[in-house]
């Protein structure tokens, strides 16, 4: 059983299309040749797109009310760390992941309870983390696209073990996060009141952030620990710039991330690059298109709110 990261959908474009040639920079971006057996060869694939889209986009709702993507940053730094341990040391690279993310989501809970402090434990996590996976991918003497994919992302396929560990953990913070989402929305939105209620705001926090801590795991495999933030961040708070409806927020985040994790992914199939820079676009295009729509929203509003002053003086 071996903890290395299989090839990319690209790796397996330029395999299928037995070419040694150099491809120009469209063909290598929108290249779609093979893509039938390549589709058929990545279901399994985008089931996990899909169910960590999921994931992303629950836990981004949270990651948003609670001011945390300098934290998810920071956690995505100890959790490339964790994976370039594995991968030096041959072992799980999810696990290792998985590992070097709950050390930092354990550190910033417990070290950083007020939002200053959080932010002076993360700034010091960050270059830590760094500097250690570095460390351990220069000392690592393997191909140089499993040191590439742990910075940007790869996709495995279902029968491997790195698979196995993103479906279970999934299934973990998605129960987690069901039986959790009320009394944490609660605190994320007024903890003062929260804990005047009786809710256990501090416990809840640090529960959420060990949630985290798993959730970035799962999106780093997915889109790396440089781009993370394009999962746990981008569709929530894509989201948030249209609505503020505790129903529909949710839902408009995760449809945002699995159209991101699933576009990215099928657009993947057809070049030879990386699944993250397509993840990436289609998230920042979806960010875009509904700050677009949310400032004119909020240039209606104004407008009518205006006209309504007018005509009562």
């Amino acid at each position: 059983m071996s903890g290395h990261p299989r090839a990319c959908p690209g790796a397996a474009a330029r395999v299928l299309a037995g070419s040694g040639q150099d491809d120009g920079v469209l063909d290598q971006i929108f290249g779609f040749d093979h893509y039938g057996e390549l589709l058929a060869l990545a279901q399994s694939s985008l089931v996990a797109g899909a169910l960590l889209g999921l994931v992303g986009g629950l836990a981004g709702v949270f990651v948003v009310m609670r001011d945390l993507p300098f934290a998810v940053h920071g956690i995505s730094e100890l959790s490339f760390a964790g994976a370039s341990v594995a991968l030096f040391l041959g072992l799980n690279i999810v696990a290792g992941s998985i590992a070097g993310s709950l050390l930092a989501a354990v550190a910033i809970g417990l070290l950083g309870v007020r939002a200053r402090d959080r932010n002076s434990v993360i700034g010091i996590i960050m270059p830590f983390g760094l500097g250690l996976g570095v460390l351990f991918l220069s000392l690592y003497k393997g191909r140089a696209a499993n040191k590439f994919g742990i910075l940007t992302g790869q996709i495995v396929a279902v029968a491997s073990p790195q698979t196995a560990w993103l479906l279970g953990t999934s299934v973990v913070v998605l129960a987690a996060l069901a039986v959790m989402w009320r009394p944490l929305t609660f605190a994320s939105a007024d903890p003062e009141v929260a804990a005047a209620r009786g809710v256990p705001v501090r416990a809840l926090s640090t529960a959420f952030m060990l949630v985290l801590g798993l959730a970035v795991a799962l999106c780093v495999q997915m889109v790396g620990a440089l781009l993370v933030l394009s999962l746990l961040v981008t569709p929530a708070a894509a989201a948030a710039r249209v609505t503020a409806s505790p129903v529909r927020l949710p839902l408009l985040s995760v449809a945002f991330a699995l159209v991101s994790m699933e576009g990215g992914l099928l657009l993947a199939l057809g070049g030879t690059l990386p699944v993250s820079p397509y993840v990436t676009t289609i998230s920042f295009a979806i960010y875009l298109g509904c700050r677009i729509k949310g400032m004119r929203h909020a240039n209606r509003d104004l407008d009518s709110s205006a006209y309504a002053g007018q005509a009562h003086t």
